[in-house]
């Protein structure tokens, strides 16, 4: 099988931990006779200082040409100050619509032996294992109007929330989907007490539940969503919601495994997938081979997984983390007294040397 795959390293620790994922894809390539087909293009602050833009038309053709688009985070403080439509996130909300990358799965699964890393009680959160899907291409974030305008002599600033039915209806029967592939539970998040994109969003979530009659659904609001997270996180399995209650939760998911460094993300629904890690690019330590890569590398076992139809591939680097996790080795974000602290490379050495066996 041979596979084109583009590498948007991005910005700050993006470039570190992007550069460990691709050398663990190499021994990938090796163990499994697969080709992998290289080609790396700016996106974010980088692609800003080279060309003024955060995402060029010619990068955008090379990932829609792809098989699968492996990134790091973009942006930092250096960019702050630029217009709003030229920032680098800007870039990775373009990527996300023209590509049309409905779905952003996050998974929150804590390893065994990082229990002590996460801020809640063993019992709270000992085999937690939660995907959290996140409508990615309608809400607030693309909703027109918006924008900030003087209006009787003050400013003001508006956005517009709005869903179509059909965009619900496609990320709905995903999520009923990767649920019936685990444990068959579905936990939909809303406001729909307060917002009228909410009833729309309950409605069409029910009406495509009827296809899905295995799949036990329950519907939460978004507040007493946020508070179960804490509370008793076990008690769901998929959670499908909207763009920015997602972008909340998410967040929040990530750090009851210990540190948002573990985790993973695929955003998908369209041609090409697009794979990355949630954290930030934490320009404040960049270059000191500190940073965690544990989450670029599981984003490139996603990709496998998820794009290329390659869960053997995908299962062996998960496994090959989790033996390393087992033999006490930590980066700086996850480490505590008595564990061995590694940098970023000898992280990525040690995933690789167990891949290898």
């Amino acid at each position: 099988m041979s596979y084109k795959i583009v590498i948007l390293p991005g910005d700050g620790i993006g470039k570190e931990v992007t550069k460990e994922a691709v050398n663990i894809l190499k021994i990938i390539e090796k163990k499994y006779s697969i080709n992998f087909e290289f080609t790396e293009h700016l996106i974010g602050g980088a692609a800003i200082d080279k060309t003024g833009v955060p995402l060029t038309d010619e990068t955008l053709s090379a990932c829609e040409d792809s098989d699968g688009v492996l990134m790091g985070a973009v942006g930092g403080p250096k960019w702050d100050q630029l217009d709003y439509s030229l920032r680098p996130e800007k870039g990775l909300l373009k990527l996300r619509k023209e590509l049309d990358l409905f779905a952003n799965l996050r998974p929150a699964k804590l390893y065994s032996t990082l229990m002590e890393a996460s801020p809640l009680k063993n019992e709270i959160i000992q085999g937690l294992d939660i995907l959290i899907v996140r409508e990615l291409t309608g809400d607030i974030y693309f909703g027109e109007p918006r924008g900030v305008e003087k209006k009787n002599g003050k400013e003001r600033g508006f956005n517009t929330m709005v869903y179509f039915d059909y965009e619900i209806a496609r990320i709905a029967r995903l999520s009923f989907e990767l649920a019936s592939k685990r444990e068959k539970k579905l936990t939909s998040v809303d406001k729909a007490n307060v917002l009228d994109t909410s009833v729309l969003w309950r409605k069409v979530v029910n009406e495509v539940g009827k296809e899905f009659p295995d799949i036990e659904l329950n519907h939460l609001y978004v507040d007493n969503c946020a508070m179960q997270l804490v509370r008793e996180p076990k008690q769901f399995d998929v959670i499908v919601t909207g763009n920015i209650f997602g972008d909340i939760l998410s967040d929040e998911a990530s750090m009851l495994t210990g540190s948002i460094g573990m985790l993973p993300s695929a955003s998908i629904g369209g041609k090409v997938g697009v794979y990355e890690p949630v954290h930030g690019s934490a320009p404040d330590i960049e270059g000191k081979d500190i940073a965690n890569p544990i989450a670029s590398i599981t984003s490139a076992a996603m990709m496998l997984r998820y794009t290329l139809d390659q869960k053997e591939a995908a299962n062996d680097i998960e496994n090959a983390v989790e033996r390393v996790l087992e033999k006490g080795y930590r980066t700086k974000d996850i480490f505590k007294e008595g564990d061995n602290l590694v940098g970023t490379r000898e992280m990525s050495s040690l995933i690789s040397e167990e891949l290898e066996k």
